[in-house]
């Protein structure tokens, strides 16, 4: 299709690429016409002159025949074709800033792109597909179409006419007799004229089939009525042997809409499930009797077995946690009666320890009213990690607020590979297998959300409906509501929600995009759904983008088509893509995004899995690559990856990659890679925690592994304020709430010449709100400034209690005048720590998943009486690290001044291993569970001290034989972050951090002569990889954002200086041995590990001085026996 378009129409592409190739063709009189971003129908003429880049709106009148917006005195004059309004403009003088010249045309690359993805790209088992060419015998109704052929050697119009033929002729050959007369006129109209006028449509990138639409509305118009009318009745039905649902919710009034034919799809979807669950419901019913209606989910008890000291002699205890009593019951043997027990009301809070990961303090309140601190040392950390779990589910269980402050979503990804399932899956559910994964203790814990991504599916719906909820049946004995099921073609996804959380989901909206070849064809693309959970917005995307190692760019294409036309969510915020729409937008899939290495190193790369060597083949993941290049996934956050490769192996066995592929064409490699893939991306400054990411073991029909990852999600409720007198009543809002955003101005990297203006949109608002327009100013580098000074409006928040206001955000879109046209989009968080004062804010801006600008100011929040009560995710902290909180502030002191008064979560110190902040450093990263300062004012070092104190508190320690990670071998009862590094990972050191001066953030990589051996020997360290490197880890919540700042030396992006120039290695420094010498050590395993890569002298004398086991001691080791951190490392995590 692209050759049957003019050479300068270039269709969808983005704003920012036509003033790319405008500016490369570097002519006076260059233009190009795009799809308009803000009209739809409507075209964007860009035309080059002086350097600068004009853009006229060319719009469609009711007769569908175009104008061009020009210089005001000039006659409005109308075109029925683009062709003949080009051609009119390139005579001078016509009111345009110049004639129109030099056509630029499509890339070539893009051509060719096309092309190869129609010749490899092998479809399995698509849906039948009408015919695409014409009948190879020419009937009599095809002559009417050659004397248009010779008029036009291009031809595009024979080929639609054939089209139109071709399907009438199939339409006279179908027995329409049923058909009722005018329904069969109006199909026959639709095929003889206005199939052409859809086809124009499709030819200039648009997915929208107006006439179509039209046609589907008039043949299903007495249908929608007919669905209207009998669905209350089946819902009843349905509601009155639903075992799960509570006597007191109340039915969602069903609101008729439009008879349109998306409204026709989710209502006939909505009537075949009612129907098809009626039957179910009642067999259940009758089956288990009328007791079964108030059956739920129980949480058996769960014994921890401890380590307390007291006197400073440590004693076993056992820890038995009861979710369903409220209780904690702490007793000196398993089987033995309790000494005491703790209700859930006493419990007041877990501290981890964020040195020794096996360690954590309860701070209990006695009947006397005084805080005791208990501290426990646990087996291991993932021991740990589970009793936090259901200590706070017993919290959220008991808790007296009546809506949640956080949820947990299950996130799985699988491609099926077109073969069925095997019967038991549940492994997949409770995140079990390789990489990150759960403690047993929480496997009675259910998720409150699942959201199942499948590609290549064999199964119908129905049938894969039944099997997930029978899996999580038998895993949480709980019967699971459906939010949303949609397909496209083989690519699914099903959401799934607790019965208890049936009203607080509303607003759910599900789309697809097709990205497969010509962006027509659905075996590749993305589904995807919304909802709204109470007062938070939740977006799930699961894609199958293009395969093929060498298709990577193809790839990186699909991903900007699905977040520029899959429409979820609010469609109020239209300047707005998904990932600036929710509050937390998860991106799940097979991404197809390969390892890039040579073929011939196939093998090397299997003995490199064999021994877990995963961060040398990390350094070459293309995702990874395109990510620090902000090519892709700009700002998006992925967990640490510790699983093997989950594709491709050989069906049935999980021991062997199967990289040889023979076809027609030769032999095809498919190199072992991380195919398979969960990313997510929240607001500024709230609550999400990534749990576990990992790959099952056990399922194994396919050549592609499941993989699963869970998250904590803060989440906020339908507020009604407690002030009465406050509270506002509809269509009005609180007198006493004001948002001010004062001496702002946007950094745009354009070369558009007009006047720009602000749109403020949020939730806490009644409607947006739009600026005057700004002042706009050359900048450096050609970027462009805009100021908006003191002109800016006072935002009116519908409620101005804080615990309301203070949980709000503001998206902020920077339009054009001339077009409406947003060049960018940001968000601004309103938790600050203080209100009635004013704080600097920052938000990068983004326009269709690229850097765009950014957006820099103060803001001033006023709010009522009141303040924000303690969240339930406050609940479990981290323990502070004073040492290091002092370098961190002693690096910031040496920071570029413009940088000091961005937000701290974006400072990047040296040590950090996190690719967010490298790649981007001025984003506001700020994921912490926990409230915290959103900017630090310049010169304001006390505060910046204690705001990056706090940054600590979820900085995590580096593991190693870290029980999160699988099974491993006996871990001593006391663990010392520092000594738990891998033999490995101490061989390697962090990468430097970049110049603050440097105004395009990249990820800078170390040569290997500028790393300082790190135990001082005069071997070179390798070059750290690009790859998630381990982490400090404090997984259920701490008191601020989750590793985004971590301490270290900084100067000037030099590499941070060696443990050994720091302090030297004490020779009592207990060491955790490797995994080679784990087996020498304690009880051996059936499989001998391979060995690591060669070591260091100086790790080697660590390794050999054999560290101290305290389960069988008295003595615990003092805090102050080792030494003090030399440095922290960070998330890995990407923005």
């Amino acid at each position: 299709m692209p050759a049957m378009v003019p050479g300068w129409n270039h269709g969808n592409i983005t704003r920012s690429k036509a003033e790319e190739l405008l500016s490369r063709a570097g002519k006076d009189g260059s233009f190009l016409v795009r799809a308009s971003e803000s009209i739809p129908r409507a075209y964007a003429l860009c035309v080059l002159f002086r350097n600068c880049v004009y853009t006229y709106r060319i719009l469609p009148n009711e007769d569908d025949k175009f104008t061009v917006q020009a210089s005001e005195g000039v006659p409005m004059r109308f075109f029925t074709k683009l062709d003949q309004l080009i051609d009119f403009y390139k005579k001078e003088n016509m009111g345009l800033v110049t004639h129109l010249q030099y056509p630029v045309p499509l890339e070539e690359e893009d051509a060719i792109d096309e092309a190869e993805e129609d010749t490899v790209e092998s479809v399995m088992s698509p849906p039948e597909l009408p015919p695409r060419n014409i009948p190879m015998s020419a009937g009599p109704s095809e002559a009417k179409d050659l004397p248009l052929a010779t008029e036009n050697p291009r031809a595009p119009e024979v080929t639609r006419l054939s089209l139109s033929e071709t399907l009438f002729q199939r339409l006279q050959s179908m027995d329409t007799s049923g058909l009722p007369e005018e329904h069969l006129k109006a199909i026959q109209d639709y095929l003889s004229t206005q199939l052409l006028l859809d086809s124009d449509f499709l030819k200039t990138g648009s997915s929208n089939l107006p006439h179509l639409k039209k046609l589907m509305s008039l043949l299903c118009k007495e249908l929608h009525g007919e669905v209207i009318r009998t669905l209350p009745s089946l819902e009843s039905l349905q509601r009155l042997f639903d075992q799960q649902l509570s006597p007191g919710l109340r039915p969602r009034p069903q609101v008729p809409g439009e008879a349109s034919p998306i409204t026709m799809v989710a209502k006939l979807s909505q009537l075949t499930s009612l129907l098809s669950s009626i039957e179910d419901k009642v067999k259940s019913l009758l089956h288990e009797g009328s007791e079964s209606t108030n059956r739920r989910s129980l949480i058996p008890p769960v014994t921890f077995e401890v380590k307390s000291e007291s006197l400073g002699i440590p004693q076993k205890m056992h820890l038995k946690v009861d979710v369903e009593s409220g209780k904690l019951i702490v007793k000196k043997s398993k089987d033995g009666s309790e000494d005491k027990f703790y209700s859930h009301k006493k419990i007041l809070q877990l501290i981890k320890s964020q040195k020794f990961l096996n360690k954590l303090v309860i701070l209990v309140e006695t009947e006397k009213e005084k805080i005791l601190r208990k501290e426990y040392v646990f087996a291991d950390s993932k021991k740990r990690e589970g009793f936090c779990q259901l200590l706070q589910q017993m919290k959220n269980k008991h808790s007296e607020q009546p809506e949640p402050d956080m949820i947990t979503i299950f996130i799985g990804t699988w491609n099926m590979g077109n073969a069925p399932p095997p019967k038991k899956i549940t492994s997949w559910f409770l995140s079990k297998g390789q990489g990150k994964t759960r403690d047993d203790s929480a496997d009675y814990i259910p998720h409150d959300i699942y959201v199942i991504g499948t590609q290549e599916d064999p199964l119908g719906e129905k049938e894969w409906l039944e099997l997930l909820r029978h899996s999580l049946q038998e895993v949480t004995s709980m019967t699971f509501k459906t939010v949303a099921i949609h397909t496209l073609w083989n690519i699914r996804i099903v959401v799934l929600a607790k019965p208890e959380h049936e009203n607080r989901i509303s607003h759910i909206c599900t789309d697809n995009v097709k990205t497969g070849i010509a962006n027509t064809l659905g075996n590749k693309g993305a589904v995807g759904v919304s909802f709204m959970f109470n007062g938070t917005s939740l977006g799930f995307v699961n894609s199958h983008l293009t395969s093929g190692s060498e298709k990577k760019l193809r790839r990186n294409q699909n991903y900007m088509n699905i977040l520029r036309f899959l429409a979820l969510g609010d469609k109020k915020l239209s300047p707005f893509n998904i990932t600036h729409r929710f509050t937390h937008l998860f991106w799940l899939g097979d991404l197809n995004y390969r390892v890039e290495l040579p073929t011939w190193e196939a093998e090397a790369i299997i003995q490199k899995i064999k021994q877990q060597q995963y961060s040398d083949l990390l350094a070459h993941d293309q995702l990874l690559l395109e990510r620090k290049d902000q090519k892709v996934f700009l700002h998006f956050e992925e967990e640490e990856i510790t699983f093997a490769p989950t594709y491709r192996f050989e069906r049935l066995t999980r021991d062997k990659y199967a990289y040889t592929k023979q076809k027609a064409t030769g032999m095809k490699y498919n190199l072992p890679s991380w195919c398979d893939r969960v990313l997510w991306k929240s607001y500024p400054l709230v609550h999400v925690v990534c749990q576990s990411y990992g790959s099952t073991s056990d399922i194994m029909t396919s050549d592609h592994s499941p993989v699963f990852a869970t998250f904590e999600a803060g989440v906020t409720s339908q507020f009604v304020s407690k002030n009465v007198s406050h509270a506002p009543g509809p269509g009005t809002v609180d007198s006493q709430g004001q948002i001010e955003f004062l001496a702002c101005y946007a950094t745009l990297k354009t070369k558009s010449q007009t006047k720009f203006y602000l749109e403020f949109h949020s939730s806490c608002l009644e409607s947006f709100v739009k600026s005057q327009e700004g002042e706009n100013e050359e900048g450096s580098e050609g970027e462009l400034v805009v100021r908006f000074g003191e002109t800016l409006p006072k935002l009116k928040p519908i409620i101005s209690d804080p615990e309301y206001l203070l949980d709000q955000h503001i998206l902020i879109s920077i339009k054009s005048s001339d077009s409406d046209e947003s060049y960018g989009e940001g968000c601004i968080a309103l938790r600050l720590e203080t209100t009635e004062a004013q704080h600097p804010i920052y938000t990068p801006l983004t326009h269709h998943g690229e850097m765009t600008g950014h957006f820099r100011g103060e803001i001033k929040l006023q709010t009522s009486q009141g303040k924000m009560r303690e969240k339930l995710y406050d609940f479990v902290k981290t323990e502070r690290d004073e040492s290091s909180g002092m370098k961190c502030l002693k690096n910031l002191t040496s920071h570029d001044p413009m940088r000091q008064w961005e937000p701290s979560g974006r400072v990047p110190a040296c040590g950090v291993s996190s690719l967010n902040e490298m790649i981007n450093p001025n984003y506001i990263a700020n994921r912490g569970p926990c409230p915290r300062v959103q900017e630090a004012r310049p010169g304001d070092l006390g505060k910046v001290e204690a705001l990056l104190q706090e940054d600590l508190l979820l900085t995590k320690p580096e593991m190693f034989e870290n029980p999160l990670y699988g099974s491993v071998s006996s871990f001593p009862k006391l663990v010392p972050r520092k000594e738990q590094e891998s033999p490995k990972m101490l061989r390697k050191e962090p990468p430097p951090c970049p110049d603050p001066g440097i105004s395009s953030p990249s990820i800078v990589l170390p040569k290997a002569q500028e790393v300082e051996s790190v135990k001082g020997t005069s071997k070179q360290a390798p070059v750290p990889v690009l790859g998630p490197t381990p982490r400090i880890r404090s997984f259920t919540c701490s008191s601020s954002a989750e590793g985004r700042m971590t301490s270290g030396d900084k100067s000037q992006g030099k590499p941070k200086a060696s443990a050994s120039s720091q302090a030297p290695v004490p020779v009592k420094r207990p060491v955790k041995p490797s995994r080679s010498e784990m087996s020498q050590q304690t009880t051996p395993i059936p499989a001998p590990r391979p060995p690591l890569p060669v070591k260091s002298p100086a790790v080697l004398q660590l390794q050999h001085s054999k560290g101290r086991d305290y389960r069988d001691n008295t003595e615990l080791p003092h805090h102050g026996k080792h030494r003090q951190e030399e440095g922290l490392l960070g998330r890995t995590a990407m923005q």
